[in-house]
């Protein structure tokens, strides 16, 4: 079988927001409140933040036949599962090889409007999950904590698509 060419990305993308959410499972309430200046939020405003926007991508990628979540109220164990789904839907939307010109639209409340290509839609969904996991991973090191690791070289490692060969000696 054949890998979408966006496969790679969104494996990992699930993968290390899973990851880092299972890291903050161990966290106190106290930890999770905190803010670090500079990032978007507590770590726990965050991962639902991360969490909740994937799901819009994919709500807005798929005609709305992802539902959307109510991010606002959910635990981490809550946020996890919902990733987990999430990693399993983009798997769908890639095996469907969407068209990378396809115009998105999405209306605002406002009566606003943005009409951006899906190409552009699918990377921003990596962009933004990429942003706001180093800003929580910032927020851990900022707590004395080892963040895990999560950069596409450990994801390859753990899934057996890439290996390192030590030099011959």
């Amino acid at each position: 079988m054949t890998t979408s060419v966006l496969g790679d990305a969104f494996d990992h993308h699930g993968w290390a927001s899973i990851r880092l959410l299972d890291t903050c499972l161990a966290l106190s309430r106290e930890q999770l409140e905190m803010n670090v200046p500079g990032t978007f939020g507590t770590i726990l405003d965050t991962a639902r933040h991360i969490v909740g926007s994937d799901t819009w991508y994919l709500h807005r990628l798929t005609d709305e036949r992802y539902p959307l979540v109510d991010e606002d109220s959910m635990d981490l164990g809550e946020l996890r599962a919902a990733m987990e789904r999430n990693a399993a839907a983009w798997k769908d939307v890639l095996s469907a090889e969407p068209d990378p010109d396809e115009v998105v639209s999405v209306m605002r409340d406002d009566g606003s409007a943005t009409h951006a290509p899906k190409g552009m839609r699918l990377a921003q969904a990596l962009h933004h999950g990429t942003d706001h996991r180093s800003q929580v991973c910032t927020a851990l090191t900022s707590l004395g904590i080892e963040p895990p690791e999560i950069d596409l070289w450990a994801w390859g490692g753990a899934t057996g698509r890439s290996t390192e060969v030590p030099p011959s000696s």
